[in-house]
């Protein structure tokens, strides 16, 4: 026998496989929707038989031979018989090719699992970026745990549910929560530690249960060693810790939190027999001194430490320590303090050379080390990891490493420990008698006479070697990783590697493994930002057989921990039943109408498939809420299709079936879901047979222009039409002679079935469908039906929409335009409020006080032609209801059909119509909006004047102002999207000939107030707008015109999106098409934008200022116009907006990169020509002290600013404008700038985003002064335009020398001030958010520190 290819043994007759084909299948597990994703690869001899497949399915599976079907999963769905004997290439399989399978449930039963005696592990524990360079020990017998259960296809389900064969419990990965579950598994399998925690007794009448630490990790211990689980959930314990959700998505230090929880149980142990636990197991205790080489004068201060760091790499070395030893020695290896760095001595009473270090004067029983892998690259500026090998013995002797001496002495005895201030570090730079009660803890000690302090005694203590028993290793960079825990039991000494919720047996080979260093040949990047694998802290135990503890055993549990493990047994088996419930659970979509309020609820139906559907509509009935609203027996459940809203089928006689056999089986997910249908009581339901489909029909009355709720109506695709028509004649009581029956297949696609003896089949019906009836004995149904009165009112519902459109607030302007609109529009609005009128008579009196106001504006400007000034308004077509007598009464029942077409603006304003040239010389869009603003009139009186509207069955009203007809020209129009994204101008409505685009279409259009518009500001109007969506936005803006009483071309149309943001839509010859029901617009005044036109924000270039870029106003630029004529329209406004009084020749306009300054606008550029502009174009405007030096395009204008270093200061920003690209003509402007001589000047570019900002202290280090080039075009400059920043200091100039304290307190400032400019002081890769454990158990408790 042999082994194959997926690890059975094959015997010896077929060892040579490449001789047989193979027979490669991929199965997919659908019987739940936790396993839709997984899939099983098996690669099979091409011989295998069928029967064999399925026990090879479920042994990877984890499933029972014969509790589950295998189907083809190539469309078919041809299920495999398990009995069958033949070949996989018999039973159709193909050799060679992927063969798809279908694992799906066997008679409307979900697949037995092996093992009953499971649980549940819902996270992958998959959460940091180097999962997939796991190169943990790879277990010698298949184990679970192993590398393959991150990367093969080969997955067992079952491994997730049953428990691990090493007997021990995995912990989920919430997120990035690695490191919490190495550190909680290394103390787990810490006798000492486990064994104290059991001993705590908690007390729930003092303290929550949520919030206390201690009793959340007993529980998880006692679920560690108890759980027959594979993994346990660890969200309990970071509740208790008061961290949230997003805590599991933070990664941190596993020292970190080592000392953090530590420091936390301390906290929560405080009066309890525990209270000094954490320091009998893993505090020591140091001596840090300062001995005078003169005198032998010593001082001296006790440390406490709860681990012990390591520096892999010395500081400036390129070689790294071999080993821990090594590491230790050069931990206690003592510096010479001489030079500026000298002592001074108490005794000498003077500066002497001294010699300072660490002497370790009390190991712990349980010895930590942290190798120090992280660590900062001041040349890159980055975080690195030092993946250099160290190795680490099983058995550490730590005799050569105390000073017996020390440890003996008794002014030791008499210090006290400074830990709690060091937080457990073995030694601090903070040098103060915070470490000691006593003020003489700086005591001197005599030594002159003392043999044993230049010979100590070294002799080895008797209790000092340490075993080695837990390494807990990183995975990955400096950047983010991967944690787990290489542990050995103290059980059975054996090795196993905690992973997550893989746990698996290793070698000390293995361990071997975690000592660092390359494999291989990585090339240039294989140390600092190379991800790597290697221990990152150890653990050792002191080896005394008699402290050395077992783990207790069940039966020696103490009482309260008994009580917890049955507990949590009773739960976990809670647990079980609840799961096996949920397996046995049909759920489902489910609907209802109330039958009160006409909505339709949704919810969802969860139903044990043993349950009779009788039990079932109970359930619902309670989950729709309608106990007391309908009786119980007049509800039932039918079978629906949600997306087509179709009844299937209704279960008549079918009460007492269960529902796992009328659903067809428990589903991952169902492809219909179930209607809860209501009655009346002296209703009968209606039964829904499979084969049906669905009609709504929709009655329209042609004589009110009215259409009906519609009515559900079942037939079958195989009726003919005069069969339908006599159903419909039955349902409604319609006479079937004159009916006309007209089907929408799909949006605005109207079919008139008008052969009697077509199938519905062939006129394309489908599951649920639409129709029109109108029966009626009108002479309408003689015309065609694109002519006839029925295609009109049906296009015209079909292609309405409603609109929310809010009007402007209409602001004051000069006295005498205000008081010409008042008087125009006067007398006007006291008829009104003395009448009742409808709507279109006051709209079209409205529009003829508009057109006399604007004629009235234009005779007195001057500029108009009389001509043109007398030639009828477009709104002249419009026929006026004041013409008819009594037209108040006669209106309320009539709806105009009015042509709507775009006004021109020859006719209203004539000043518009001029050349390009005269746009240019004459262009200023303050004073026509100030012109607007002041002629604007309300039309809130007209509009509350009207009557109410009649409503329409589909929402509309007989106050029309124009009726629907189809536009035969617009038909083949191509529809555009008007959003936020358009860049190219506006177009024009009128065509060369100057005639109207839309002059040939009749549009629906309906307005009315509505003054309960939620968002809208207290005394804003806004308009309920009805209108079809096939209209221009030209036409649109026309029909708002009384409404908003200014012209079209006098105010602009944005668009209001989800977000509440408004963006303009400014394509005039577009229609409304992408608008939809319930859609906001915004009016704003304004001169909208002619074609060529642009809307451009001016921002103001403040280069020394803390906020560089200021916002001035918006203006309006044109394809054709000069600079110069663009900053002659801005002087004005300038003045009138922002009250700047700026000359022409003192200011500037230039280009704006987000905001970075560039290319400089010559005032003789035009734009569209040499200066590319667009929709929301952004310009920078910048003041000149002087006149303009920049002439011609062939210059360049650069930012320049000083570095001081001997001040650590930055001069202000001063412009130089070069005539070349040269670097010596650089050079030696800056030289005649500054008066620095040329040879001493050296220079080097900003970085990122204007102003360049960067920290006095980096600054002169971290740019790249001085490059080697002579242009300014080529690498690393790259200058080419205008706007870049140089930065230039004298090389002769030396860096002024900061204290430490200097430096912090520079450093804070610096960081205060480039966070307020959004610039950073270092390179971070990502912001890590602090490793805080509340106490309390809640974070925002804590939020004030942070």
């Amino acid at each position: 026998m042999v082994p194959g290819e997926d690890g059975p043994l094959v015997p010896k007759e077929i060892e040579n496989a490449a001789d047989e084909p193979r027979v490669l299948c991929i199965v997919q597990d659908t019987t739940s929707c936790k396993t839709i994703n997984e899939r099983i690869t098996l690669n099979l001899p091409a011989s295998t038989s069928v029967r064999q497949l399925f026990d090879d399915v479920a042994s990877k599976v984890g499933y029972v031979s014969g509790t589950f079907s295998l189907k083809f999963g190539n469309g078919d769905m041809t299920e495999l018989d398990a009995a069958q004997g033949q070949s996989l290439l018999d039973a159709g399989f193909e050799a060679g090719k992927k063969n798809f399978l279908h694992l799906t449930d066997k008679n409307g039963e979900q697949p037995q699992l092996t093992s009953d005696e499971s649980g549940t592990a819902d996270s992958s524990g998959l959460d940091d970026s180097t999962q997939e360079k796991f190169i943990g020990p790879l277990p010698r017998d298949g184990s679970v745990g192993c590398t393959s259960d991150y990367v093969s296809q080969n997955y067992s389900y079952s491994s997730l549910l049953s428990k691990s064969d090493t007997g021990y419990v995995g912990l989920v990965n919430q997120a990035m929560t690695c490191y919490l579950n190495s550190l909680l598994q290394t103390l787990f399998m810490t006798p000492e530690f486990r064994n104290a925690l059991y001993k705590w007794a908690f007390e729930e009448s003092e303290e929550d249960p949520v919030t206390s630490i201690p009793y959340q990790l007993q529980r998880l211990f006692v679920l560690l060693q108890t759980s027959k689980k594979r993994a346990i959930e660890t969200t309990d314990v970071t509740r208790s810790f008061g961290w949230d959700s997003s805590e599991a998505w933070q990664q941190h230090d596993v020292q970190e939190l080592c000392r953090v929880m530590f420091d936390a149980l301390e906290q929560k142990w405080k009066q309890t027999e525990q209270a000094d636990l954490i320091n009998q197991l893993y505090q020591g205790k140091l001596k840090d001194y300062v001995r005078c080489l003169e005198c032998g004068y010593e001082s001296w201060r006790i440390d406490t430490f709860l681990d012990i760091p390591l520096v892999i790499r010395p500081y400036g070395s390129s070689t790294a320590f071999g080993s821990v030893e090594e590491a230790l020695h050069a931990f206690i290896q003592p510096e010479t303090l001489d030079g500026p760095n000298q002592y001074f001595c108490e005794r000498c009473k003077k500066k002497c050379d001294a010699r300072k270090g660490l002497r370790f004067l009390h190991f712990p029983y349980l010895l930590t080390l942290q190798l120090k892998r992280f660590d900062f690259d001041y040349t890159s500026m980055h975080r690195i990891k030092l993946n250099d090998r160290m190795t680490f013995p099983e058995e550490l002797d730590m005799s050569p490493f105390i000073d017996v001496e020390d440890e003996k002495s008794p002014q030791t005895e008499s210090c006290t420990d400074s830990g709690a201030e060091n937080e457990g570090s073995c030694h601090s730079d903070q040098m103060s008698n915070d470490f000691c009660s006593d003020d003489t803890l700086d005591e001197g000690i005599c030594l002159e006479s003392s043999n044993s302090v230049d010979k100590p005694n070294k002799s080895p203590e008797k209790n000092s070697l340490y075993e080695l028993f837990s390494v807990m290793v990183h995975s990955g960079s400096a950047a983010g990783g991967h944690y787990y825990a290489c542990i050995k039991s103290f059980a059975d000494d054996q090795w196993y590697s905690f992973n997550d919720q893989h746990v698996s047996r290793i070698t000390p080979e293995d361990i071997k493994k975690t000592y660092g260093g390359s494999t291989g040949n990585r090339g240039y990047y294989s140390s600092a930002f190379a991800s790597s694998t290697n221990a990152y802290m150890l653990m050792y135990r002191l080896k005394n057989p008699a402290r050395n503890a077992r783990f207790l055993e069940a039966s020696d549990f103490p009482e309260h921990i008994k009580s917890l493990v049955q507990k949590e047994k009773e739960q976990e088996e809670e647990e079980k039943r609840q799961r096996e419930i949920e397996r046995n659970t049909c759920k489902l979509k489910l609907f209802c109408m109330h039958p009160v309020k006409q909505i339709l609820m949704e919810n969802k139906l969860e139903v044990h498939k043993d349950k009779t559907m009788k039990e079932a509509v109970e359930i619902a009935y309670k989950i729709m809420d309608l106990e007391g609203v309908v009786p119980l027996d007049c509800c039932r459940l039918v079978k629906y299709d949600e997306f087509h809203d179709y009844l299937e089928r209704s279960y008549e006689d079918e009460e007492d079936r269960p529902m796992g056999l009328l659903l067809g089986g428990i589903k991952s997910s169902y492809m219909f879901d179930l209607l809860l249908e209501t009655k009346r009581p002296d209703q009968v339901f209606q039964s829904y047979k499979p084969g049906e489909v669905m009609v709504k029909v929709y009655v329209v009355d042609l004589k009110t222009e009215t259409i009906a709720a519609p009515v559900s109506v079942r037939a079958y695709l195989s009726q003919s039409i005069q069969e339908f028509k006599q159903l419909i004649s039955k349902s409604i009581d319609l006479p079937p002679e004159h009916m006309r029956i007209v089907l929408e297949r799909c949006y605005n696609d109207l079919r008139l079935l008008s052969v009697p003896n077509k199938t519905l089949k062939a006129e394309g019906f489908f599951r649920s469908n639409k129709v029109f009836v109108e029966s009626s004995d009108s002479t309408d149904h003689q015309l065609s039906f694109p002519d006839s009165h029925l295609w009109k009112l049906l296009d015209r519902h079909a292609n309405t929409i409603r609109l929310y459109v809010s009007l402007p607030e209409h602001v004051p302007g000069s006295h005498a335009s205000r008081s010409t609109c008042l008087k125009s529009c006067g007398d006007f609005c006291e008829r009104v409020k003395g009448s009742s009128k409808s709507v279109d008579a006051i709209l079209e009196e409205s529009t003829e006080k508009l057109k006399s106001l604007s004629l009235q504006q234009q005779e007195e400007s001057g500029n108009g032609d009389s001509s043109k000034s007398t030639e009828g308004s477009d709104f002249e077509n419009i026929d006026s209801p004041l013409n008819e007598a009594d037209s108040s009464g006669s209106a309320d029942n009539r709806e105009l059909e009015n042509r709507i077409l775009p006004a021109d603006p020859e006719n209203n304003f004539p000043s518009e119509e001029r050349s390009d040239s005269d746009i240019n010389n004459d262009r200023s869009t303050s004073s026509v909006d100030s012109d607007i603003l002041s002629s604007s009139h309300s039309s809130d009186t007209l509009c509350n004047a009207d009557n109410a509207p009649i409503p329409l069955a589909n929402g509309l009203d007989t106050h029309s102002i124009t009726s629907s007809r189809r536009s035969k020209a617009n038909e083949g129009k191509k529809e555009t999207w008007d959003t936020a994204e358009e860049d190219s101008g506006t177009d024009s409505e009128y065509d060369e000939s100057g005639k109207s685009r839309g002059e040939a279409q009749y549009m629906y259009f309906k307005a009315e107030m509505n003054s309960g518009e939620e968002g809208s500001r207290e005394g804003q109007k806004c308009l309920l707008v009805n209108v079809d969506k096939r209209i221009t936005l030209s036409a649109f803006k026309q029909q708002l015109e009384p409404f908003v009483g200014v012209s079209s071309s006098q105010f602009k149309v944005f668009r209001v999106y989800a977000s509440n943001q408004e963006f303009e839509s400014v394509r005039l010859n577009e229609t409304l098409s992408s608008f939809s029901d319930d859609n906001k617009i915004t009016i704003r005044l304004g001169r909208a934008l002619k074609k060529g036109e642009y809307r451009v924000k001016v921002f103001q270039l403040l280069v020394n200022e803390a906020e560089p870029c200021k916002f001035l106003l918006d203006a309006v630029f044109a394809k054709g116009m000069s600079v110069r004529q663009s900053k002659e329209e801005l002087i004005p406004q300038l003045r009138e907006q922002c009250g700047l009084e700026l000359s022409i020749d003192r200011f500037r306009l230039r280009k704006k990169t987000w905001k970075n300054p560039g290319t400089v606008f010559l005032d003789y550029h035009m734009y569209e020509n040499e200066i590319s502009i667009s929709s929301n174009w952004e310009v920078f405007l910048e003041v000149l002290e002087d006149c303009e030096k920049m002439k011609s395009m062939s210059q360049l204008s650069l930012l320049t600013k000083r570095w001081r270093p001997s001040q650590l200061r930055l001069d202000p920003f001063q412009e130089i404008v070069l005539e070349t690209n040269s670097v010596l003509e650089l050079k030696e402007k800056i030289c005649e700038l500054s008066g620095i001589a040329l040879e001493n000047l050296e220079f080097a570019k900003g970085r990122g985003t204007f102003p360049c900002d960067i920290s006095v202290l980096e600054i002169h280090q971290d740019l790249d002064w001085n490059p080697k080039v002579s242009t300014l075009n080529a690498w690393p400059l790259y200058i080419s335009d205008d706007g870049a920043v140089i930065f230039y200091r004298d090389k002769t100039e030396e860096l002024i020398e900061l204290t430490d304290e200097q430096r912090n307190e520079l450093m804070k400032k610096e960081s205060s001030r480039l966070q307020k400019t959004g610039h950073r002081v270092t390179y971070s890769p990502r912001k890590e958010k602090a490793l805080k454990i509340y106490l309390d158990g809640a974070s925002n408790k804590d939020a004030a520190q942070d």
